[in-house]
């Protein structure tokens, strides 16, 4: 790959270049990784996204499923952080958010007493797959 930057900008607290031979993540820890597409270095970001959180935080698609969650998710379970029969309500929260900004969601018990709060944005990484959420405890 040449020396050559083409464009160069930024995406989830990250940086992506394009060059003669694809994209670089400045962030990423192998200096020569390079990203045959733009989508591929746009997902590395969103990985990496996920992980800075301390609290459980996760990708989910347009399924409502989860692609990838953190490891405090990992910790206290994918059920336990976001049980199944919300996933769908949520990331339907994102399809009607500019891309990019974010909006809380609460989920209240049958009680009605408080549960849990999630601050969700929708993302566009790839126009083949459609919109993502991530999804992180607040």
């Amino acid at each position: 790959m040449g020396n050559t930057i083409g464009i160069m900008f930024g995406f989830l607290g990250g940086t992506i270049f394009a060059s003669e031979g694809g994209y670089k993540v400045l962030q990423h820890p192998n200096p020569n990784r390079e990203y045959q597409r733009l989508s591929e270095a746009k997902w590395f970001l969103a990985l990496r996204w996920c992980e800075q959180f301390p609290a459980p935080a996760g990708i989910l698609n347009f399924q409502g499923q989860f692609s990838f969650y953190n490891q405090a998710a990992l910790r206290i379970g994918e059920h336990n952080f976001l049980p199944l029969e919300y996933r769908q309500e949520i990331f339907n929260q994102c399809l009607s958010l500019p891309a990019g900004t974010t909006k809380t969601y609460s989920i209240f018990a049958p009680d009605g007493n408080y549960f849990s709060s999630f601050e969700v944005m929708g993302i566009d990484i790839d126009p083949r797959y459609g919109r993502i959420a991530i999804v992180n405890s607040v």
